[in-house]
C-alpha cells in the first residue's frame, strides 16, 4: 500500500506539480497552502511540504497499527496518500495535455 502511496503522491504529483509550475507560463499551483510554500522557499519548500505529509502519515499508520492494533488506521494514510496521488496526478496531466 505504500509504495501505491509514494508513488502516486510522491512521485506523479511531484513531477506533474513541478512540470505545470516551473515549465508552464501559463500555470500556477492552486493549493494557497504549497503555493505559499514555493513563493517562500522555492521547489525546496514544495518537497518539504511533501515529505511532512508522507511522514505525518507514515507516523500516524505505524503508531495506530503497532500501539493500538488498529487495522483501519493502519491502512487508511497510505490509501489517503494514494487516493489524492492518483486524483492530482490525473488531474495535472488532464491540464499539461490541454
Amino acid at each position: 500500500m505504500w509504495l501505491l502511496a509514494v508513488a502516486t503522491y510522491g512521485v506523479g504529483d511531484i513531477v506533474t506539480t513541478i512540470a505545470l509550475v516551473y515549465f508552464s507560463p501559463l500555470h500556477t499551483e492552486a493549493n494557497p497552502v504549497i503555493r505559499q510554500a514555493i513563493m517562500a522557499f522555492g521547489g525546496g519548500g514544495f518537497l518539504g511540504l511533501k515529505l511532512l505529509v508522507i511522514y505525518a502519515c507514515i507516523g500516524i499508520s505505524l503508531w495506530a497499527g503497532v500501539g493500538d492494533d488498529d487495522r483501519l488506521m493502519f491502512y487508511a494514510p497510505p490509501l489517503l496518500l494514494a487516493v489524492v496521488g492518483l486524483y492530482t496526478t490525473v488531474h495535472n496531466l488532464g491540464i499539461l495535455l490541454h
